[in-house]
């Protein structure tokens, strides 16, 4: 019997595809990967990166005008109608009902469509040569508004927080798609050895979206962001423990990278390159990432022009670590700030946070552009939807003169990157309450995102469950008055 087992142990192998394809030479992992980097949106990996075949640096489609990507998503959603978005015929309509033809069939998370419409308490002034209305809140912001592209007329689907971050993020209310970041890094691949390729940094609270606005969906996980720390120590364990020396810890790491890519010639996972990538990422990052988080290293005048604090987690802080991270190589890096959800006292609420936020912001722009890295640097400002001209009042909930969720209508911002200086595009009606020019859909700004990098939107493509997947869905026109 024993005989019989041994027997049919050693020949069975051969009744199997895996084993087949192994023996014959081919190696599935190496199938696997070569089919990964052939899709219709990758260019063939650059010579001598086969150690890291998924993040070698690759072409895009086009020439690009942008090569890295920084993204100061405002979860919560900002009141464009406090910052961006001027409606003087507001105070002569302040504390009256919205007229009904404007509100008809709408939904609203927490007000009726007939509350009394609310006029901005902050003041409006236009600012630089391109004459950019902008409110006092941003003070900052309007000293670089020349530098600016603002898009008053965004509009997207989703109406809750949740939703509305998934879907501005990932182009989907669903979850499980990639992320912009994700789709970026499978695109381009990563210009740095040392450093992930995407990077999520956090300054406030969590998110509603979760982890799902930096995934990486069924793309490889290879590309999902990489969350840095909020404390002092954004990333720990740079040391090894005690006991452990140098030589121990490359010895280790030799020996599971060798079973993993044994494993990955016979099964071709992605996972499990994605697996030896973030072994050896880990280690790499020990001798790199205790320089890259040390602010403390920048000139005075450098950490006073964003209002840094070393050791001190902020705004501020990750705005210029997000400067440090694209110069040394990173390729998508994500600031996340949610603290703009203002269901009472918006007045309060937007003043806060644009104090929080407003100076790192101008000063991210002016510290790139002084580098020379403004021009293929995409900075990008928003949240997931804006907020409603009407007021929002509950005795039950607490709540007075706020604003509710608004998906019709609202503003971000732009720069840099192939992006045009000092364009305001769209407008919306008297009230700011549906677009009446140029609407820009979330989709739109997905394909205007990767035409700036060099990607027709339509190409970049990964082929999953049967059918070919992108960011866009099937959607999207690139904005061909956002390019410089």
């Amino acid at each position: 019997m024993s005989m019989l087992h041994d027997y049919l142990a050693e020949h069975s192998r051969y009744q199997t595809r895996r084993w087949f394809f192994r023996d014959c030479g081919l190696g599935l992992g190496s199938l696997a990967l070569g089919a990964l980097l052939r899709g219709s949106g990758r260019a063939e990996a650059a010579e001598g990166a086969s150690s890291r075949p998924l993040l070698a640096p690759k072409a895009p489609h086009h020439p690009p005008k942008a090569k890295r990507v920084i993204y100061l998503f405002q979860a919560g959603a900002p009141s464009q109608l406090d910052l961006f978005d001027y409606k003087p015929e507001l105070a002569k309509w302040n504390g009256k009902p919205v007229p009904p033809e404007v509100v008809k069939g709408q939904q609203y998370a927490f007000i009726k469509p007939d509350a009394a419409l609310y006029a901005s308490e902050f003041r409006f002034a236009k600012h630089g040569q391109s004459g950019a209305e902008i409110s006092d809140a941003m003070p900052a912001l309007a000293r670089v508004a020349d530098d600016v592209a603002f898009v008053r007329s965004m509009t997207t689907d989703a109406f809750n927080h949740a939703p509305g971050q998934i879907f501005m993020n990932t182009g989907s209310q669903q979850f499980g798609r990639p992320s912009m970041g994700a789709w970026v890094t499978y695109g381009l691949g990563s210009e740095s050895q040392d450093l992930p390729a995407f990077v999520v940094l956090n300054s406030a609270g969590g998110l509603s979206g979760g982890s799902g606005n930096f995934g990486s969906g069924f793309l490889p996980t290879v590309y999902q962001g990489v969350p840095f720390r909020k404390g002092s120590d954004p990333v720990l364990y740079l040391a090894n423990p005690a006991g452990v020396s140098a030589t121990m810890q490359r010895r280790t790491l030799d020996a599971i990278k060798e079973l993993n890519e044994r494993r990955l010639a016979v099964v071709g996972d992605p996972e499990i390159a994605t697996r030896i990538h973030s072994f050896e990422m880990a280690y790499r990052m020990q001798f790199s990432a205790p320089e890259l988080v040390d602010i403390a290293s920048e000139p005075k005048h450098i950490l006073e022009l964003y209002g840094a604090e070393p050791g001190k987690p902020s705004y501020a802080n990750n705005c210029l670590l997000a400067r440090r991270l694209v110069e040394r190589g990173v390729r998508f890096v994500q600031l996340f700030h949610e603290a703009w959800d203002h269901h009472s006292d918006v007045k309060g609420g937007v003043k806060a946070q644009s104090a929080a936020t407003d100076r790192a912001n101008a000063a991210l722009i002016r510290d790139l552009k002084d580098r020379g890295m403004l021009d293929d640097t995409l900075v990008i400002w928003g949240g997931e939807f804006g907020r409603t001209p009407m007021v929002e009042a509950s005795v039950e909930l607490g709540r007075s003169l706020g604003r509710d969720h608004h998906p019709q209508a609202f503003t971000i911002w732009m720069a840099g990157g192939g992006v045009k200086p000092g364009l305001t595009l769209g407008e919306t009606d008297d009230f700011g309450f549906h677009v009446v020019k140029d609407r820009v859909h979330v989709h739109d700004l997905h394909a205007t995102l990767l035409h700036l990098l060099g990607f027709d939107h339509t190409k970049l493509t990964h082929r999953f469950q049967g059918r070919d997947f992108r960011l866009t869905d099937v959607h999207g026109e690139v904005v061909q008055d956002l390019l410089a």
